[in-house]
This record gives C-alpha cells, structure tokens and sequence, in this order.
C-alpha cells in the first residue's frame, strides 16, 4: 500500500468566459469547431501537491481563492484542465451544503441511499444506522423530508454519515463554520479521534483556530496559486500577517520630506538590523530597537517608540520622556537612543516596531519610520502578548506547596 494518498501534479482548472446570454453556446461552439479554449478565466493554476497517510492539511486562503475547487479535483466532482491529481484509497467528501442528498427523500431515507452508494450491505447498514442516527442528533427531523432541514441540521446529517463511513481520506469544506457549538465540539472531537486512529484529513476552514487545532500542515491559497506551504503554524501566522497588512494604514513621509521637518528619523534597525526585510524571531527572544534622530535646530528631541500589530493595533509604546532620558547626542544635529526588552512577550503574528521624534516637550509628533516584525511559535493562545500565569487546583488551595 503506497504511503502517498493524494498525489496533484501542476494542477490547473479554468472555465469559459460566461458573462452574458449566448456565451457559453459561443464557448461550446469554438471549443468544437477550432479547438481552442483561449478565452477562459483561470481559477486554479501549477498547484503541486502530496498528503501521505495520516497526515493533517488546512487548506486557507480568502474567498475564490481557489479552495474548493481544488477539493472537487481531489474528490472527482471536477476534471483538471491541466496538470493530474491521484487520490488512493477510499475518500469521504464534505463539500456543498447538501450535495449528494434528495431534498424529497426523509433524512433516514438519505441515509439509507448514501450507505448504498458506499457500498454498504443492508446488514452492515442496519448495524450502523442507530450510530448515525444518534451521531446527528436531528430528533424527529430523521423522517422529515430534507427539503425542510436548517443547514445545520444538513450538516449533522452530512457529518453523521461520513463518520460511519471513517473513509481513508476525509475532506471537508467549512463543515465546522455552519452546526452549532455543540456539534462543532462533535466533529473536533471525532476528527481528532479519526486522526488518532491514522485517518487522513483536508480541511479547508476560515478558522486559524481549527486549522491549527486539527492540522499538522497547511497549504495557502492566494490568487488561484501556492502562496505558501508547510508547517500548520508558520503558514497560518504568514496568512494572518498578510490579513493584517492588507488593512493597515499607509503612511510614511519621503526622504526629501524628512529633510524640511523639525525632528526626523534618520534611521532605525531591530537588533541590528537595517532595511526592508521583516525581522524574525521566536517569542519572547530579545529586542533592541537602534535608531537616529536628526534635529534641524539642534535641539534635544522626545523620542517614542511602539510596537503594534501588522493591522495598526497598538500594542505598547514609551518614551525617552516617559521614563525621564535623554537621547544621546552623537553630532551637531543628531541624537541617538537605543531601547531594549530583554524578553519580548508577543505571541506569534506579524507587528511593526515604530520610532517617533517628538518636540522637547513631548507633544508633537513629527515624523515616522517603522519596521516589521514577525514572531514566530507554535502556539494557539489568544491575543497580542503572553501574560506571566499559572494554573491553581481550586482543590488543593489551602494546601501547603512543596
């Protein structure tokens, strides 16, 4: 038995251009007659891909992004136009809302079919029916027709059925975004018995949390293409990050700018680092923050400096004046000063340290330069920063402790 379950090798899908009636005769009609398929939008372009036996994928990335496509390649609901994908072994899918189910027919009715159509006997299936029934927790809706079910109560049903099945290889598309929170702990709990068990996984979820809790690896999505694969934390912090600095203010004065003002920043590094490129490091490591600062006048600038997250969220600042310093003069004109955390405590994510000049009196902020920093960790505690904390046996309190 090979190792390797799903194998996709430059895997492509595009579509025919169908923006108004006529389109797609028109489409169908080139497509016969001069074998040309020129004029089609590409939706997923050179994805290589391998998930092995037992292994655990998110897939993530913003809407269209190509997600779902590439699961119905994987599962067969699609054909690639270009590249091949190889999938070995039997393949529970989880994709559409209701896909596969007769709105007409009774849940048990559906249930009865999906068994069938999984090759199921009628002993095996009538051995695993009360299981199901009892795993989707729908009550008396099991003999209503489906066409009356919420989509959570699809779901249920969906989930119940694949569940039964416990396939070689499990996908789902956002399963865990429509049940309620008791299902949701349901499924998180099944799947990580499943994977336990040396079940393989794809999940494809908006939710870093899931995604982190449930996966090993993780492939993102952008544009149709690989963005970035590999290691579940260190691809879902890179897309994060890349959230955040979607919406992150834009605002830097120029050189030429810099010259005209009062106080401005000549430069700044992070542990001893210039230029453009992020700093990384892991959390709670130690940050000094370098800069210089040009006074036009000569006079002793307030010097600030921050730390906010890739986004603009603040997450701590001080300042020479703050703490009652002076920045250091190192020529006629220029100052310098240097601000240090010995352990830096922010959980891994994507921030910007910032140095501000200030007038003596610390009122007026006069110029900006900043830098990125991305800190990087396996860990799905919430927030910015880790808080110093320990866990106390409500038990044991009036115990004396070794």
């Amino acid at each position: 038995m090979s190792d390797l379950l799903v194998e996709a090798r430059g895997l492509g899908k595009a579509y025919p251009k169908v923006h108004r009636s006529g389109d797609r005769l028109r489409a169908l009609s080139r497509l016969l007659f001069t074998g040309s398929d020129a004029d089609r939008i590409s939706v997923l372009r050179d994805v290589d891909l391998e998930v092995r036996r037992g292994e655990s994928l998110g897939l993530i990335g913003a809407n269209g992004a190509g997600k779902s496509t590439l699961l119905k390649l994987i599962t067969g609901v699609l054909t690639p136009s270009t590249g091949t994908v190889r999938v070995r072994g039997q393949v529970g899918a989880l994709l559409e809302l209701g896909a596969g189910f007769h709105p007409e027919y009774s849940g048990r009715d559906n249930i009865v079919m999906a068994a069938a159509l999984h090759g199921l006997d009628g002993a095996e299936l009538r051995r695993r029916l009360p299981e199901i029934i009892a795993f989707a927790d729908i009550g008396d809706y099991i003999d209503e027709p489906v066409k009356h079910y919420s989509s959570g109560m699809v779901v249920r049903l969906g989930f119940a059925v694949i569940a039964s099945l416990k396939p070689d290889l499990l996908v789902t598309d956002e399963v865990l975004a429509v049940g309620d929170e008791s299902f949701q702990k349901k499924c998180v709990r099944w799947m990580q018995d499943y994977l336990e068990g040396g079940g393989t996984l794809i999940l494809v979820s908006h939710s870093m949390y899931h995604v982190q809790k449930l996966c090993r690896h993780a492939c993102w999505l952008r544009g149709g293409e690989v963005a970035m694969a590999g290691d579940v934390f260190d691809v879902t912090q890179a897309y994060l990050a890349w959230h955040e600095r979607k919406s992150a203010p834009q605002a830097a004065p120029s050189a030429s700018d810099r010259l005209n003002i009062e106080f401005s920043v000549l430069g700044m590094s992070l542990n001893g680092e210039e230029g453009e490129q992020p700093l990384l490091q892991d959390g709670g490591a130690a940050l000094e923050v370098r800069c210089r600062i040009r006074s036009r006048e000569g006079r002793v600038p307030c010097v600030a400096i921050g730390v906010a997250r890739a986004d603009g969220t603040p997450v701590y600042g001080v300042s020479t004046d703050m703490d009652g310093l002076a920045p250091h003069r190192t020529g006629l004109d220029e100052y310098a000063c240097v601000l240090r955390f010995d352990a830096l405590p922010l959980l891994p994510g994507s921030y910007t340290v910032r140095v501000h000049p200030l007038d003596p009196e610390g009122v007026r902020v006069f110029d900006t330069m900043e830098r990125s920093l991305t800190i990087r960790g396996a860990t799905r505690e919430f927030g910015l920063v880790r808080l110093a904390h320990r866990w106390i046996d409500p038990g044991h309190e009036g115990s004396p402790r070794e």
